[in-house]
């Protein structure tokens, strides 16, 4: 039993004989049954289940451990209250239990599914808006609300519209309605069994001239453009409430053939995603008028070298974190994937030669995440799956970061397991069991204090950063949630943080979180990043590999498949967020996130490291518009999963790019300078 023969300490030790009969009994487990065997329930609604553990001839089998967990969207599962509760109707999954066996057991534990359906409540009543004028001649969308008896919306309702009449109005079944003449009609929109109607007056066309201002000569693929329009009638009256549609036409500069989509347009904004012609039109009624703009190459890629690697092959390789030591000289500290609790000191002063100098063991079977105190006083290892099942922070003391020593651990509120943690100087963020963050005071490392916490309602947690007093953690179907945990400017403190705002990104993958100050625009930014690791129902399928090739059994060495991307959120305005732009490489899934000098350093998993240009305004996918720098894949053939590139986090640091593999270890790269004639040559 590997995991209980590597702790030393008598304590533990009693603790694992204590914990044997336990384990005994998990190993006669044979089946697993559910009570009921499978949930159905509204949003809001919570269920309760329980679960029987058989043995080989039907006889329950009693203090069985078990692994509990949801598989799905829309629901939270509390495994220890054994009850799951609707977050958001319209999804499903299933709640997945399996039996924890000892280390060192062979075979595959008894598990069970139990499919869990979400519905919504029912709409009891809807709203149609439209602008506060309707001209003739023009075409606009109507936004529809429905809502539940209490009072929540319905995501995405789509109703069936209809017009009292189509020669004033026409409606489609979208909720683009034409006006064609001036009048008053009666608009309708039915939505699961409710009428919602409202009375729409059609003025006539009031502009005679329309200017098209705005934009540029010259610009780059990438740069976002502002265009504005201006409606006037004959005696030079303005009307700015006239809709305008909004398109471009395109011309090559040679005779490539161009993809289709090559631009965007929105109210205005436009960014181009390849070289050429372009002709913006704006069209209000019967007006039109046109802009043209010539946009070159963005030219901003460079090449990138390799300058060293610390191989660790035996094992996977976690999160990693590069710092200056006291002593003068760079060191990283490097955690490890199911690997009996261990993370490693290097010295990278020579970067063609990094240097493994020291391994801390703790009792976990994880040290999931590894980071370093921005005045390299300390470090933070998580800890998951420890023989006691408490889990917890530890930290080390730095003083000779070549061989730190363990000052302290904190288990106060994280016996679930600690996935990820963030270190300022004087205070610690951890997140507890995927629920919650904790804040432990840390001025003392010696006498680690837990002074606060975060728990937003039903929320998952996965990853917290703290920047300016401010918490920005990332949390699944919930999104990006902002605390005040010391800022003050909304009341917050360690003690009691306050609560500022939230946005939830496109597909409820909420799991990496960057916040960054743009210096360029004067925007504040957060990078939101997903992480999907089973690539169902997608052409190119398949899951985490994690197992090196076997050729006894001819299995496991296959390179992984993950999917997710980066979303670019805007919050200047901290209590009204916006999504602004993504970054998107198609069949490569992201990890964490690093930005610096408007540089996105993007761990891609298995697609590499990639270098992303993120100045200035951002528009549309930026992967398509020539704003990659550079990207490495690092591929070793003597790796954990020989030649499979999945990079876990990636960091810059003194002018060159470090990066942590999940295969192959450590490695460091070097941007090497820009030359103008020669990448324009390339490109």
């Amino acid at each position: 039993m590997r995991r209980f023969a590597r702790v030393l300490t008598m304590g533990v030790v009693v603790m694992a004989l204590a914990a044997l009969p336990s384990m005994l009994q998990a190993q006669e487990v044979q089946e697993l049954q559910a009570d009921p065997s499978s949930i159905q329930i509204e949003q809001g609604q919570t269920a309760s289940f329980e679960i029987r553990a058989l043995d080989g001839t039907g006889v329950v089998v009693d203090d069985v451990e078990l692994r509990i967990s949801g598989a799905g969207q829309g629901f939270d599962v509390n495994a220890s209250a054994r009850t799951v509760t609707g977050t958001q109707g319209g999804n499903s999954g299933a709640i997945i239990v399996s039996v924890i066996l000892p280390d060192g057991v062979e075979g595959q534990p008894a598990s069970l599914r139990i499919p869990v359906e979400v519905a919504h409540p029912s709409v009891v009543r809807g709203e149609i808006h439209t602008p506060e004028r309707i001209y003739a001649h023009t075409a606009t969308t109507l936004d529809f609300t429905a809502y539940h008896g209490d009072e929540t919306e319905r995501p995405d309702p789509r109703p069936s519209w209809r017009s009292s009449d189509d020669q004033i109005v026409s409606v489609n079944r979208f909720g683009q309605v034409v006006a064609h003449q001036a009048g008053q009609v009666t608009l309708t929109a039915e939505y699961e069994g409710v009428q919602t109607t409202r009375e729409v007056q059609v003025h006539e066309f009031p502009g005679t001239r329309i200017q098209l201002t705005g934009g540029a000569d010259e610009a780059r693929m990438g740069d976002v453009l502002h265009f504005q329009v201006q409606v006037t009638d004959d005696q030079g009256r303005s009307y700015d409430d006239v809709p305008v549609d909004w398109g471009y036409a395109f011309r090559p500069l040679d005779e490539r053939e161009q993809p289709g989509a090559t631009a965007l347009i929105d109210r205005g904004r436009f960014v181009a995603e390849e070289p050429g012609v372009y002709t913006v039109i704006a069209s209000a009624g019967p007006l039109t008028a046109r802009e043209t703009v010539e946009i070159e190459e963005r030219h901003v890629v460079q090449r990138i070298e390799l300058q060293g690697q610390g191989r660790v092959n035996d094992v996977h390789t976690s999160d990693f974190w590069v710092f200056e030591g006291r002593d003068g000289r760079d060191y990283a500290i490097s955690g490890t994937w199911g690997a009996d609790g261990f993370a490693y000191m290097w010295d990278v002063t020579d970067r063609a030669n990094l240097v493994k100098t020291d391994s801390v063991q703790v009792d976990a079977r994880t040290v999931n995440d590894v980071k370093v105190s921005p005045d390299a006083r300390y470090a933070l290892m998580t800890r998951e799956g420890a023989s006691d099942r408490r889990n917890g922070l530890v930290i080390l003391d730095l003083e000779d970061p070549a061989h730190p020593v363990i000052a302290s651990t904190v288990d106060e509120g994280l016996t679930g397991g600690v996935h990820n943690a963030f270190p300022k100087d004087d205070y610690a963020y951890a997140l507890s069991g995927g629920e919650k963050y904790v804040i432990i005071d840390v001025a003392d490392i010696y006498n680690p204090r837990t002074v606060g916490e975060v728990q937003h309602e039903n929320c998952r947690i996965h990853d917290v950063w703290v920047l300016d007093g401010m918490g920005y953690s990332a949390q699944w179907g919930c999104g990006i949630l902002v605390y005040d945990v010391g800022n003050g400017q909304w009341g917050g403190t360690p003690e009691n943080p306050v609560f500022v705002s939230q946005i939830t990104t496109p597909g409820g993958r909420a799991h990496a979180v960057f916040p960054y100050y743009q210096e360029s625009t004067g925007r504040f930014l957060v990078f939101a990043g997903d992480e999907i690791l089973n690539r169902r129902g997608m052409p190119l399928e398949g899951g985490l590999s994690r197992e090196p090739y076997n050729p006894e059994t001819d299995e496991g060495g296959r390179p992984s498949n993950t999917a997710g991307y980066i979303h670019v959120l805007d919050f200047t305005d901290m209590q009204n967020p916006k999504k602004v732009a993504r970054y998107k490489v198609p069949e490569y899934g992201t990890h964490n996130i690093w930005v610096e000098d408007d540089v996105l350093y993007q761990a891609y998993y298995e697609g590499g490291v990639r270098l992303v240009d993120v100045s200035g305004e951002m528009m549309g996918n930026l992967a398509t518009q020539g704003r990659e720098i550079a990207v490495y894949k690092p591929a070793d053939p003597a790796g954990y999963i020989a030649n499979a590139p999945m990079v876990w986090s990636a960091m810059p640091f003194k002018g060159e790019v470090f990066l942590s593999d999940w295969n192959s270890g450590m490695w460091a790269l070097q941007l090497q300078p820009r030359d103008p004639l020669t990448m324009q040559q390339e490109n």
